[in-house]
C-alpha cells in the first residue's frame, strides 16, 4: 500500500496555496469539514465560491448559518457564490479539464481584483459518475488544477463521497491532491489522537501519539468503530510515538471479532514496535498484517 503519510491538514490550517482532497463517507463529516472551511475564507474576507452537486444549494448555506455565518449579505455583495455542478464543472454540457482551469484562474485573478483577500473553492465530486461526457479525464483535471492553486493566491477542498468511489478510483484522485483534509477525531488528549481516516480508497484509523496502559481501552474501542464497516480494517502507525504490549494486544484482538476472509492492516509501524509483535507471535494472526515504515510502498 502507498504511502498516505503527512499530509493531513486540520480544515483551521488549511489556507491559500492548499489544494485538498476530502474523502469521507458520513454526511456529517462533510458538513464539519466544508462549514468550517467556508466560514474560515468569508471571515479572512476571501472570496468563496461552491459547487454543489448531491446536496442542494440551500442546504450548503444553512451550513453556514449552524457556525454564525449569515450568508444572504455575503451572496448580495458578490462575496459567496453557491452553484451546482451542472452550472459549473458541466455547464457546456461536457467536462474539459482545460476549460475548467482556465474558469478557475480567472475566478482567482477576478477576485483579487474586487479586493477579496484571496479565493476558495469547494466542490462535490459524485457528478463524474453520471456518465457525463469528459468524466473519464477528471484525474486529468485535478492533476493540472494544482498549478492554479500553488501561486499561493487561493485554495480547494476536492469532495469525494467513499460510498459512492470504489477505493481504486478513490485512492487515484487523493493522490492528485498534495495534502488530504483531517478528519474530527475520536478520540484526542494530551497523548493520543485517533482519527478516521481513508489510506489508499480505504477507511483507517490514524493512530496519533502514544498508546500504553492508560489508552488501551480507548483504542480498542476506536477499532470497534471499524469493525462494523464492510471489508478490510486499516490502522495508519506512521505518527505513533510508541506502543507498549497491551496496545498490541488489543490489535490482535480485534481480529478475533472479524468474519472470515477479513484481515486488520496495521500500516507503517516503526521498525522497533513491529519486533514486539514478531516476538510474542502476533505476527502469525492470519487476519493481521504488519507493515512496518520501512517496507516498501
Amino acid at each position: 500500500m502507498a504511502a498516505d503519510t503527512c499530509r493531513d491538514l486540520l480544515v483551521q490550517d488549511i489556507g491559500r496555496g492548499d489544494h485538498v482532497c476530502l474523502a469521507y463517507d458520513d454526511d456529517a463529516e462533510q458538513r464539519h469539514v466544508l462549514s468550517h472551511y467556508l466560514a474560515d475564507g468569508l471571515r479572512q474576507g476571501e472570496r468563496v465560491l461552491y459547487f454543489a452537486d448531491r446536496n442542494a444549494p440551500d442546504e450548503v448555506l444553512g451550513w453556514l448559518r449552524a457556525v454564525g455565518i449569515d450568508p444572504g449579505p455575503l451572496v448580495s455583495r458578490g462575496q459567496l457564490a453557491v452553484t451546482t455542478a451542472d452550472d459549473s464543472y458541466l455547464a457546456s454540457g461536457t467536462f474539459d479539464p482545460d476549460t475548467m482551469v482556465a474558469v478557475l484562474r480567472q475566478e482567482v485573478t477576478a477576485s483579487l481584483a474586487a479586493g477579496w483577500t484571496g479565493f476558495r473553492v469547494s466542490g462535490e465530486m459524485g457528478w463524474a459518475l453520471r456518465g457525463v461526457p469528459g468524466a473519464d479525464r477528471l484525474a486529468e483535471y485535478e492533476t493540472k488544477v494544482d498549478a492554479v492553486f500553488a501561486e499561493g493566491r487561493s485554495s480547494a477542498i476536492c469532495q469525494y463521497d467513499a460510498r459512492l468511489f470504489d477505493a481504486g478510483d478513490l485512492h487515484a484522485f487523493d493522490r492528485c491532491h498534495p495534502s488530504a483534509a483531517e478528519l474530527r477525531p475520536l478520540y484526542e488528549d494530551a497523548q493520543l489522537r485517533l482519527v478516521p481516516a481513508f489510506r489508499s480508497g480505504h477507511r483507517a484509523l490514524r493512530v496519533v501519539g502514544t498508546v500504553d496502559h492508560r489508552s488501551t481501552a480507548t483504542l480498542a474501542a476506536a477499532l470497534e468503530t471499524l469493525l462494523d464497516r464492510p471489508g478490510d480494517l486499516y490502522v495508519d502507525m506512521a505518527e505513533l510515538e510508541f506502543i507498549d504490549l497491551a496496545g498490541v494486544r488489543a490489535l490482535a484482538h480485534a481480529t478475533d471479532r472479524m468474519a472470515a476472509g477479513r484481515r486488520l492492516h496495521v500500516l507503517h509501524l516503526a521498525p522497533l514496535m513491529a519486533q514486539v509483535v514478531r516476538l510474542v507471535g502476533f505476527d502469525d494472526i492470519p487476519a493481521l498484517s504488519v507493515d512496518t515504515a520501512e517496507d516498501p510502498a
